[in-house]
């Protein structure tokens, strides 16, 4: 092994411990991911913040990811007219085999502007929606991406779909090493057509078929462990490398596309989620219990949160909306003036 050097860079909004912090964390995390870095292979960083950043030494964030053993460094920049103001930069020290030509810089937010022959999807959007179920993710996901010419990516489809196969050939969703022997069996793949995304389950169509309660018990069991999260995540990652998306699911900005220029998380309370699903099983013609669907959504909202993998969380940069008491036509809009905002950035 050999050390290597990794630079990135980011600025933050505002000054103040939180927004500082958040920002050096999304950074350092981003670095590690697209590096595949083991935290104990880093041997020192070098912080340099520009002099309007007083609120708190950005090493602090790297001690709480975990960065225990390294050697941190702080210093303030020279102030230079015209420089980018409120921005932090990082100089990584790793032991690794891979080449220096193969480290990938990181620079997110306004810092942007420094490197941007080192920005990686710099032509690309990515629009991250997160949120529990019946917060109507999907549906305005799919309105957005229609207007802004976006390809729809619906991750909690992906886990239906791997729920089905369990279904469908009697694995036990509740222990994670039947599951986990049976992934390479799984091909899953997505088409749009006519502006709608079609799902596929080794070669078959089940974009119907992913939507029963039985389906989404199962797809709540296998979201839950870390091999089918890491599959579908890398498949997920892959869709976003290749064109401009807008994904919706549990975790989206929190970890499968952490530098996603639009994070928004929808919620609503859920006695309005469960009429939602009521209302959207009426128009099929299939009769509903309220009061059943309503602890369906509890327990579903509990799995998904307390779940050690990658739980259902907010991600620190994203944009909370209670759509509640809000029309779908008035989430679309919201959501649409931050796309419109990076877009004409």
């Amino acid at each position: 092994m050999a050390t290597r050097c990794i630079r990135g860079a980011i600025t933050v909004e505002v000054d103040d411990r939180e927004a500082v912090l958040a920002g050096t964390e999304q950074m350092l995390r981003e670095i590690i991911k697209q590096n595949d870095i083991k935290i104990e292979d880093i041997s020192s960083i070098i912080f340099t913040a520009t002099n309007d950043i007083k609120s708190v030494y950005p090493a602090v964030a790297a001690r709480a990811i975990g960065i225990v053993d390294a050697a941190l460094m702080c210093v303030q920049e020279l102030y230079i007219d015209g420089s980018l103001r409120k921005c932090i930069r990082v100089m990584i020290s790793i032991e690794s085999d891979k080449p220096q030509s193969e480290m990938n810089h990181v620079y997110l937010e306004g810092a942007r502007v420094l490197r941007p022959d080192l920005v990686k999807k710099k032509s690309k959007l990515a629009v991250a929606i997160d949120g529990p179920a019946g917060s109507g993710k999907s549906t305005v996901a799919k309105l957005l991406a229609e207007k802004y010419s976006l390809i729809y990516v619906d991750t909690g489809a992906m886990y239906r779909a791997v729920g089905l196969y369990c279904l469908e050939n009697s694995i036990d969703a509740d222990i994670p090493d039947e599951v986990s022997r049976v992934l390479d069996d799984i091909n899953i793949s997505l088409e749009n057509s006519s502006g709608m995304q079609r799902i596929y389950l080794d070669g078959k169509d089940v974009t119907e078929a992913i939507r029963t309660q039985k389906a989404a018990e199962y797809a709540s069991k296998v979201a839950a462990i870390p091999s089918v999260r890491a599959a579908l995540v890398k498949l997920q990652r892959s869709l976003a490398e290749k064109q401009s998306v807008i994904m919706d699911g549990r975790d989206i900005g929190s970890n499968v596309l952490t530098d996603a220029q639009v994070k928004v998380y929808l919620d609503a309370d859920v006695e309005e989620r469960a009429q939602r699903r009521c209302h959207e099983l009426a128009e099929k013609g299939i009769a509903a219990d309220k009061a059943k669907i309503e602890e369906e959504i509890e327990q579903r909202d509990k799995n998904d949160k307390n779940r050690e993998c990658n739980p259902l969380t907010a991600a620190p940069d994203a944009v909370i909306i209670d759509t509640t008491a809000m029309s779908i036509d008035e989430v679309s809009d919201a959501i649409g003036s931050l796309i419109e905002k990076e877009i004409n950035r």
